[in-house]
């Protein structure tokens, strides 16, 4: 790949202090230089963002709405190029890179619909008390390299819309489709409304603790989300964080065998498994266990693993070395403590890629069960009765997603009311909507992203209380 990048800062394309390779995860070849910021550059990209906050502010909502709806119509018109793009870098099947596309174009729309209004609390013989809501100032994302533009766009667009500007920081192994919709941002917005700057990691702390940042937005890992908590703190800026999962999906006596181990699969293993709310470990009424296990190792042993820029692929690789070296280990270990039915080794040739694996009969401790694997691998455990495994669901440091499948609607949502994670689905997966809240608890997460809420989450809540003389 020949084409060039360019970090975004003050309205202005422009090299960067240094580069860095970015390597196609299917055959580990640099498809790219990517511009590396120093730290002057991340602290022209504040202050241009800083300097751009009033006039930004003072816009209408709708004006501010409009230009995001304007950067989603750019974002569509270009959607095949971003999505093959998105391939070479990220290594999931165009497809699904399409996909994404798709999802960011309909988020920046969906905030781009929405509106702040204030809240009256009390009005009452000329006593007026309501709630206005303000723009924090300059927010920072920090974005991971699994979805890198859609929840890019969970960011941008409650950022700018609610009237704040943003310096955002893509993943250092998938800064490429951020950097080309900079071009887009450097296009329709004021200059210094949105910033973009690339690193290898060390400009994230500078971010996090930076006086001038009011919120920072992060999705990644749960260890990561704590040091980027640690960093806000000393200046008790706003945080929003959307971290690991270890997703659970429990699977009814009521359920199809066959239909159930399908989407169960689906799941798991979408984007190689590395989804923040994929089924992490399935829950397997025993009436139907040993039926589902058959159908969902036919079911992995039929995917096509490859390219993702090939027509056919199904299971593209593990995007990163470090995250395929950490699947590599989880998956050997499994390998000697359970029985593996389909897939159990990285395969022999040049990417990083793992095949999809259905592991049986691990131990409820083993380290494929109690943490998050982030890649193509899915224990499959039996239960039967309901409260003991509703018991060994929440029985987890996480609580991001589940889902929950069976027959019978109601008795469904029943067990899904009492799942401890800030979604559950039932007979449904990766449900998600840009009008729908989306958040952890424990520690997969603080704060909310999508919806009314997420977009509340880049304002503050101010009162006015008035009284007559």
């Amino acid at each position: 790949m020949t084409a060039s990048f360019n970090l975004l800062i003050d309205g202005r394309l422009v090299a960067g202090a240094d580069h860095f390779d970015v390597i196609n995860p299917a055959n580990e070849q640099v498809i790219a230089r990517c511009p590396k910021a120093d730290v002057a550059q991340l602290e022209a990209a504040v202050a241009a963002a800083k300097a751009a906050f009033p006039a930004w502010s003072a816009r209408t909502q709708d004006e501010r709405a409009a230009l995001v709806d304007t950067i989603a119509d750019r974002l569509l018109a270009r959607a095949d190029e971003f999505a093959r793009l998105l391939t070479s870098e990220q290594g999931k099947p165009l497809d699904q890179a399409h996909n994404e596309i798709m999802g960011t174009v309909f988020t920046l729309k969906g905030f781009a619909q929405m509106r702040v209004t204030d809240k009256v609390l009390t009005d009452e013989a000329g006593h007026q008390v309501f709630e206005h809501r303000t723009p924090l100032g300059v927010c920072a994302a920090i974005t991971p390299w699994n979805f890198p533009l859609i929840l890019l766009a969970n960011k941008l667009g409650p950022c700018l819309v609610t009237g704040n500007t943003m310096v955002a920081k893509p993943a250092p192994t998938t800064p490429l489709t951020t950097l080309r919709l900079g071009e887009i941002l450097a296009d329709v917005l004021p200059a210094g409304v949105a910033n973009i700057i690339c690193d290898q990691n060390e400009l994230g702390p500078l971010l996090s603790s930076h006086p001038d940042i009011a919120k920072v937005g992060f999705t990644g890992s749960t260890a990561t989300g704590k040091k980027v908590m640690a960093s806000a703190a000393g200046t008790v800026k706003r945080v929003t964080l959307e971290l690991g999962g270890n997703d659970a999906a429990i699977v009814l006596d009521d359920m199809p065998a066959k239909l159930a181990a399908q989407k169960v699969y689906q799941g798991a293993m979408t984007n190689a498994g590395q989804i923040c709310v994929a089924v992490k470990r399935a829950y397997v009424h025993e009436s139907i266990y040993d039926a589902f296990l058959e159908e969902i190792a036919a079911l992995a042993r039929d995917a096509v693993v490859g390219d993702g820029a090939e027509q056919g692929v199904t299971i593209g690789p593990v995007q990163n070395r470090m995250q395929f070296d950490k699947v590599s280990v989880l998956l050997a270990d499994a390998a000697r403590t359970g029985t593996v039915l389909a897939g159990g080794a990285p395969l022999d040739r040049p990417g990083y890629f793992i095949p999809p694996t259905i592991v049986a009969d691990l131990d409820e401790n083993a380290p494929l069960v109690r943490e998050e694997q982030f890649g193509p691998v899915l224990p499959v455990l039996k239960f039967s009765d309901i409260d003991d495994v509703i018991t060994r669901a929440n029985d987890s440091d996480y609580g991001l997603g589940g889902t929950v499948w069976g027959k019978d609607t109601d008795r469904a949502i029943a067990v899904a009311r009492r799942i401890n994670t800030g979604t559950v689905w039932v007979n449904q997966h990766l449900a998600i909507e840009a009008d729908i809240p989306f958040r952890g608890v424990k520690q997969s997460g603080l704060g909310s992203e999508l919806g009314e809420a997420g977009l509340l989450e880049y304002t503050q809540a101010h009162i006015v209380n008035a009284v007559p003389l």
